[in-house]
């Protein structure tokens, strides 16, 4: 019995291959000019975080949306005082991943799956994201909080 193979599948455009990295990124773009129509700074605009309004405490993402909405009008510091993680760590992963999926994309690599930074992934994210939130509560650190 002889083995049989299938044909190649026909390669695909830049316009099939770019869809899905292009049409998050454009979710993206919606996302953030949401959040500039409709300010997270005011009380409530976008919901309330359950830990945050039963405990009083600052989960390790309360503030992302305002730190997005400050990056998104040009206030880096802002951002940063409202939620350094997602500012400093998760943004940056998010957008070398995004890019490294375009890369990936563009080339014809559409079926290898993406990589995930390291810091991002396991041990090390579980680390940095209760150091954050046990951090970003604490009394004497309260004047850094926005």
């Amino acid at each position: 019995m002889s083995a049989t193979t299938a044909p190649p599948a026909p390669a695909e455009g830049w316009g099939v291959r770019l869809r899905a990295p292009l049409g998050a990124a454009g979710a993206a773009l919606a996302g953030v000019l949401a959040l500039v129509a409709r300010d997270p700074h005011e009380q409530g605009s976008w919901g309330l975080c359950p830990l945050h309004a039963a405990t009083g405490l600052d989960c390790p993402l309360c503030g992302g949306l305002r730190a997005v909405e400050d990056l998104a009008t040009g206030s880096p510091g802002a951002a940063v005082a409202s939620n350094a993680l997602v500012v400093l760590l998760v943004l940056p992963a998010v957008a070398a991943t995004w890019a490294a999926w375009l890369v990936r994309s563009a080339g014809g690599a559409t079926r290898r799956p993406l990589v995930v930074p390291a810091v991002l992934r396991g041990r090390a994210a579980l680390g940095l994201v209760v150091a954050f939130a046990v951090l970003r509560n604490l009394p004497a650190l309260a004047a850094l909080r926005a």
